[in-house]
């Protein structure tokens, strides 16, 4: 796992200059974070944990799209709107991919 993950995060830093949209998924959350890797600071986060998510009695897909969303939303608020897409060491698959097309339609490119 962690071969992956370090590859994935290389070629991300060695290809583009963009901020990177990161992911993670424990076993109960997801958490999505918008990070500029030039000055090593967070600038914008969404995760399943927020009170208004966590409210919502909702499906793990339903969250995933939910994040996805309100991320998107909170980046482009900023005036980003390319990012590079740190799927970490997870497979582009099930949560991972629901939370990247939801971004994708509301705008974000990656």
């Amino acid at each position: 796992m962690k071969d992956r993950e370090q590859r994935i995060r290389f070629k991300i830093k060695k290809i583009s200059k963009r901020k990177r949209l990161t992911v993670f998924r424990s076993n109960n959350h997801i958490y999505a974070q918008l990070i500029d890797d030039t000055k090593g600071l967070t600038l914008a986060s969404s995760s399943s944990i927020e009170k208004s998510i966590r409210e919502q009695k909702l499906t793990r897909k339903e969250i995933a799209e939910l994040i996805g969303k309100n991320i998107a939303k909170k980046i482009l608020s900023k005036g980003i709107d390319r990012v590079a897409f740190d799927r970490g060491k997870y497979k582009y698959h099930g949560l991972i991919k629901i939370l990247a097309e939801a971004a994708r339609l509301e705008g974000l490119n990656f």
